[in-house]
């Protein structure tokens, strides 16, 4: 499909003239009005001083004021849906309202009335014969959601009018327009005139008009760099917001978004993240198993994005939240026992360290399709130590991005069908497991932190979480003096028996110290892996220490694994049999 764009340069009044056929809108997804008086304080002194390099007295060859651009697009009831710009068009309008009431104010003339004719056809629409004006058919409405501000707009633009006790953007910003038009007029009224002048026909915007949303949004995101450009979130929000069928639905939707947004935050994630993982879960559902990420607004506009309008989804939203408590927050969720599980929360924790994302989106189908079971907290430990070893397994051998895309699509649409899905990844090579012994020796730096919390976890006990700031500390250092260990193999530095988890503060001070000066640290540690390293009878840990260790590290990662298969695969046998 062909994206059309149409870029031309035109004055305020010629701009906002095209209001007349096509009225400007502020969607709902957009953010309050946000502009306050020192924004709109730059945008009065930036004109008037430019209004008075001038000529009154001429039409020719007048030097312009850029003010930006204003990207939209016109929507299915032939509005323009204001995607960039808000901020500029919402202050014109107020700014050329409190001109229009300080004129009806002042004493006639033909100044006056040129002026007064020439705004109203820029603000509201006139009769088409007789030039009269509709206060109340505005050019520019604002429907930003749950919003006291979009009436408080219309009566300013309607009336002319600002209750002084009020003290949104809106108000305070068009009271001060009034205050600094005084200020102007009485110093010069032909300057005062000169500078309407100047608004309407020698300060330029640059309409950008997009033939789609999603093309003008691309546009906004592109150009944008004066602050958070909206998101997916924003757009869907609005959408589920316009389907609410009354009043009472509509203001019970936002308090559920809002609280909703306030746990997420707290919880260290995003609404748009929510999104992003819901969508797995919905292709899972749809049994889409294409490799090809769709992009997340284009996905969930499918079908004029009924995906959005299922009465479950905001309840399903809440429920991946939970889910990130645990993980982010380490706290448990209530009346839910599988969160308070160490074992499960130590798992979680090692899915953490993944190399990307991929572990998340399994994890969170099971959750959503599995949570209510009465078994769950048993089938979810065996799940996700079975995810881990089919994680780790396959980015030792294969230590790339996507080499588990194919196999993670494919698992979560089993998850679907199974409490105990089939998984489809390289798992255990052999009966040696050769390849997986052979690559653990230097594991990619990217999986190390995985497999420090397997070891930790799963081999010497540790009863808790790692602390949140560990590091990987290097018994041999990799700064040390050549004249004390000329003969020492350096590749051996970074071996996997050459590294334990350590708490950062703990490691500055070890530094590069020899290893009878680091023993004293480690028995500081509340890490069990390094505090058992100062019970070591080792008195100069070398090469030779470490090639040890290797084995003796590899062996028991080996044999974890090798006791989370066999438990799986029992699991899946018993139910398969059963059923």
């Amino acid at each position: 499909m062909t994206t059309t764009i149409e870029v031309n340069k035109q004055s305020v009044k010629e701009f906002l003239a095209s209001g007349k056929n096509n009225p400007f809108v502020i969607p709902e997804y957009q953010r309050p009005y946000a502009w306050e008086e020192e924004h709109i304080r730059t945008l009065f002194d930036d004109l008037w001083e430019f209004s008075l390099t001038i000529d009154s007295e001429s039409n020719r060859n007048q030097p312009s004021y850029f003010l930006g651009c204003i990207v939209s697009f016109e929507n299915d009831a032939g509005e323009q849906e204001i995607i960039d710009g808000q901020q500029r068009i919402t202050s014109l309008f107020l700014l050329l309202r409190a001109i229009y009431t300080k004129l009806q104010n002042s004493e006639p003339s033909d100044y006056r009335n040129f002026s007064l004719s020439e705004i109203e056809k820029s603000i509201w629409h006139t009769h088409r014969l007789t030039g009269g004006v509709d206060y109340s058919d505005i050019l520019l409405s604002s429907r930003v959601m749950n919003n006291d501000g979009n009436e408080i707009l219309r009566n300013i633009l309607t009336t002319g009018q600002s209750d002084v006790t009020l003290t949104d953007n809106y108000s305070k910003n068009y009271r001060k327009f009034q205050e600094y038009l005084e200020n102007v007029a009485q110093r010069s009224p032909m300057n005062f005139y000169n500078f309407i002048q100047t608004i309407l026909n020698q300060a330029i915007l640059l309409p950008i008009t997009a033939d789609t949303q999603d093309t003008a949004l691309t546009i906004f995101s592109t150009l944008n760099d004066r602050g958070l450009p909206l998101s997916d979130a924003d757009i869907f929000k609005a959408k589920i917001y316009n389907n609410q069928i009354d009043k009472n639905s509509k203001d019970s939707f936002i308090q559920d978004w809002q609280e909703l947004d306030e746990r997420v935050e707290y919880v260290s994630e995003s609404i748009q993240h929510l999104f992003y993982y819901y969508m797995f879960y919905l292709r899972a559902l749809e049994n889409d198993r294409n490799t090809t990420t769709p992009g997340l607004r284009k996905y969930y506009a499918e079908n004029k994005f009924t995906r959005l309008l299922t009465p479950n989804l905001m309840d399903n939203l809440a429920v991946i939240t939970n889910l990130w408590q645990v993980v982010n927050r380490h706290e448990p969720i209530s009346s839910e026992s599988w969160s308070e599980d160490v074992d499960i929360r130590q798992s979680l924790d090692i899915l953490n360290s993944y190399p990307n994302e991929f572990w998340k989106y399994p994890v969170v189908i099971y959750y959503l399709t599995h949570h209510e079971k009465e078994n769950f907290k048993d089938s979810f430990a065996l799940f996700l130590n079975k995810l881990i070893l089919e994680l780790t397994a396959k980015y030792i051998i294969t230590p790339t991005i996507n080499a588990v895309k194919t196999s993670i699509l494919k698992l979560n649409v089993e998850i679907i069908k199974s409490q105990y899905p089939r998984f489809e990844f390289m798992g255990l090579t052999d009966e040696n497991n050769t390849p997986l012994k052979d690559n653990l020796i230097i594991p990619h730096r990217n999986i190390m932190r995985m497999l420090l919390k397997i070891l930790a976890y799963h081999n010497h006990k540790q009863e808790s979480l790692l602390p949140e700031k560990w590091e990987i500390e290097h018994i041999f250092p990799i700064k040390y003096q050549d004249m004390f260990f000329k003969e020492f193999d350096k590749e051996c530095i970074e071996h996997i028996g050459n590294k334990i988890p350590f708490e950062k503060r703990l490691n500055i001070i070890a530094s590069n110290g020899y290893f009878q000066k680091k023993k004293l640290e480690y028995r500081k540690s509340k890490i069990r892996i390094a505090y058992e390293m100062s019970d070591s009878d080792v008195v100069q840990w070398d090469d030779k220490c470490i090639l040890q260790r290797d084995r003796e590290v590899i062996d028991t990662i080996l044999d974890i694994f090798k006791k989370w298969d066999a438990q799986y695969t029992d699991k899946l046998q018993e139910v398969t049999s059963n059923n």
